[in-house]
């Protein structure tokens, strides 16, 4: 005949997870996490196959969002896809965007993959960076509020590997501080 231990005698005081019933929940996750690694698996054979549709056709869409802290120490965060804000499914991608500010100018990075430079329509005002591609195989469309005031004359961009930036000038460079004398 077996004995059968008291599991309170043997219990580990630290093993906060066996008390709560959790050991289950971590076996879920495993589960999901398989189950998500054979679904990006089969979308990623699919695409690199081209058997993925179009959106109009019902094929995938794209949405996310990027975060970074800003000057002022907050989070702040941008959108990307081609899902628009009103929930409208289209088949316009929003590119990833980065915007770096220095002291005299403004840098815009963008992901804009499967296009020629060629095919890349940037319009800039003082205040905004309008991002367009329209090509039978890729759309994208972004418009960047830019955090200071530019020049629009002063716009160089590059474009490689799928990836665009465009340096622009401020037109009121950041001033330097005053050094002030204590008495």
């Amino acid at each position: 005949m077996k004995m059968r231990r008291d599991k309170r005698k043997d219990k580990d005081p630290f093993d906060w997870f066996g008390e709560w019933g959790l050991e289950d929940i971590f076996e879920e996750f495993d589960e999901r996490f398989r189950r998500m690694q054979q679904y990006m698996n089969r979308i990623i054979r699919e695409a690199m196959e081209g058997r993925i549709p179009s959106p109009k056709e019902g094929g995938p869409y794209i949405y996310g969002w990027s975060v970074r802290i800003g000057p002022d120490g907050k989070p702040q965060f941008r959108e990307f896809g081609n899902i628009p804000r009103t929930g409208i499914m289209e088949d316009v991608r929003e590119p990833l965007v980065d915007v770096i500010e220095t002291d005299d100018k403004v840098s815009v990075t963008a992901e804009v993959p499967g296009v020629n430079k060629e095919d890349i329509d940037l319009e800039v005002t003082e205040k905004t960076l309008i991002i367009k591609v329209d090509t039978k195989d890729r759309k994208y469309y972004k418009e960047v509020q830019l955090p200071a005031e530019v020049d629009p004359d002063s716009a160089k961009a590059t474009y490689q590997n799928g990836v665009l930036d465009v340096e622009l000038k401020k037109l009121k460079p950041k001033k330097a501080g005053k050094k002030v004398k204590i008495d």
